[in-house]
């Protein structure tokens, strides 16, 4: 049980950190920036508890926010995903004992389905976050070229990532 809380807690700050000073900083031809620590969302346990869930996913938000000056963007999208974690992960892998043990991951899921979870997740975060800092629908021709740009960009970045971090 230690051991996993300090792995979890280790991979939190990897996210925030690479994120803050190193991802932040990238940007494709102005439109593809990687959000790559929505990946300690994604790898969190299925079964957690919501409370704990969105306890995690607030507190990674605020922390990218305020290190990365987006007032309250990256927060409010990681509680919405959160919320939207478990069904789309269920829309991809069996509801049973042994799925709702696993951590969403390449070597739990399989690559096809954790992909299809990855690019759906990624997805809809970049939607949201999109949306939440545009708060406008009158640049959907712009809001849509940053969520595929940046979705795209993302799940590349996370894949490989995944392939890094041990089960």
């Amino acid at each position: 049980m230690t051991k996993t809380i300090i792995k979890y807690f280790i991979i939190f700050w990897i996210c925030v950190l690479l994120q803050v000073l190193i991802f932040n900083h990238i940007v494709l031809f102005h439109v593809a920036v990687p959000l790559i620590f929505i990946y300690f969302i994604i790898r969190l346990p299925i079964n957690l508890k919501l409370p704990y869930l969105f306890t995690l996913a607030f507190l990674l938000g605020l922390i990218v926010d305020i290190l990365s000056d987006t007032p309250g963007v990256n927060a409010l999208a990681c509680i919405l995903i959160a919320a939207l974690r478990t069904p789309i992960y269920y829309a991809y892998m069996a509801k049973d004992d042994n799925t709702a043990r696993l951590t969403p991951s390449i070597s739990g899921m399989g690559l096809l389905e954790y992909s299809k979870y990855l690019l759906t997740f990624v997805v809809i975060y970049c939607l949201l976050a999109f949306s939440i800092e545009y708060f406008s629908f009158a640049d959907v021709k712009d809001i849509t070229i940053l969520v595929g740009a940046s979705s795209l960009f993302t799940f590349i970045v996370l894949l490989a990532f995944d392939c890094l971090i041990p089960d």
